[in-house]
């Protein structure tokens, strides 16, 4: 496997982490409060950044999330790629890719998924759907939601037919609501069943894997700059052994989110089993996620306890990205299954 990027995939990333650096500072994302920044969003779809996804792939995708991580830029962008682009372009019928996906590229469209979400909803024989779920991310910014039912099959419903979208406040500002559907209308995605199902929480998996490999990054390196600046008995913390073992073992925390979310999206690309992977990727991304966030604010000292610090976004967002990807101990069961059942190849 070559991990190394194409011509598109790097020129999307610059470009990405340019947009990124330009306008998801540190004053923009105070004065948004808990909300998306429309500007970003805009000036984001402008630059074709998600139509891009469609020829660049999902570990394109990957870099380019990890772009947004670094700066935990507040838009839309992980949710509307996976469980719109990718998975209308995969799995949509061509009538569904035709009117779907020019509203997807322009950002005027915004996708977002309510899965993991077992047994959560139901569907009718005339693809009325009912049930709630208890949060999902981007919500309220989305004008279609993608639902898994009982049977996982995929079902896309527009916001505005849902019976009630409730604003709810997670620990990172990802704009999220609880979704309640009482007969609500719904179009089914393609003509898949469980199979599109799976492909799409894989997808979802890896990208949001990558999504933590940049936060966690962003974090490292605010760290090392702070202790390599700031002094203690007359030299920098960066020079303390203890300082330097911690911020080492976050590194590698952090390459291991990298690395395994990197195998796992080639392995997607390339149309190989990526189940095992996408829950490997998962599984660091949460673990080790937790422990490099942490391990940011706690270089800090007391300056990474204020709410207003930069790494303090950090650390609620990869705290927040440990709970949407699932415990590790969920994503390691999940994976044993698959090894007892002989599906990993």
């Amino acid at each position: 496997m070559d991990f190394t990027p194409t011509e598109e995939q790097e020129a999307a990333r610059e470009l990405a982490g340019r947009i990124f650096a330009d306008l998801a500072t540190h004053e923009r994302l105070r004065a948004a409060g808990t909300g998306t920044d429309a500007e970003l969003w805009k000036a984001l779809c402008a630059a074709g950044l998600p139509g891009a996804v469609e020829e660049t792939g999902l570990l394109g995708l990957v870099l380019l999330l990890e772009e947004q991580g670094r700066r935990t830029a507040q838009v839309p962008f992980a949710a509307s790629c996976v469980y719109g682009i990718l998975a209308v372009a995969r799995h949509g019928t061509e009538e569904q890719r035709s009117r779907l996906l020019p509203g997807l590229r322009d950002g005027t469209t915004v996708v977002t998924g309510a899965l993991p979400a077992p047994g959560a909803v139901t569907s009718r024989d005339d693809g009325r759907l009912s049930g709630a779920v208890d949060w999902v991310p981007w919500l309220r910014d989305a004008t279609h939601v993608l639902v898994p039912d009982e049977d996982r099959v995929l079902w896309l419903v527009r916001t505005e037919d849902a019976a009630a979208v409730e604003a709810v406040e997670l620990t990172a500002p990802w704009a999220a609501a609880r979704l309640v559907l009482d007969g609500t209308p719904a179009e089914r995605l393609g003509q898949g069943g469980p199979s599109s199902h799976d492909d799409v929480l894989a997808a979802a998996r890896i990208a949001f894997a990558g999504l933590q490999a940049g936060v966690c990054a962003g974090s490292l390196a605010r760290a090392v700059e702070h202790t390599s600046v700031r002094e203690q008995f007359g030299r920098p913390l960066s020079t303390h052994q203890a300082v330097q073992l911690r911020a080492a073992d976050a590194h590698m925390d952090t390459e291991a989110i990298r690395v395994t979310a990197y195998e796992a999206a080639w392995r997607f690309d390339e149309g190989l089993d990526a189940s095992g992977a996408a829950l490997t990727a998962a599984w660091w991304a949460s673990e080790a996620g937790k422990r490099v966030v942490h391990a940011g604010q706690h270089l800090h000292g007391g300056t990474g306890a204020d709410l207003d610090h930069p790494v303090h976004r950090h650390f609620l967002w990869g705290r927040q990205l440990d709970a949407y990807l699932g415990c590790g101990t969920e994503l390691l069961a999940e994976l044993g299954d698959l090894l007892a059942m002989g599906d990993l190849s």
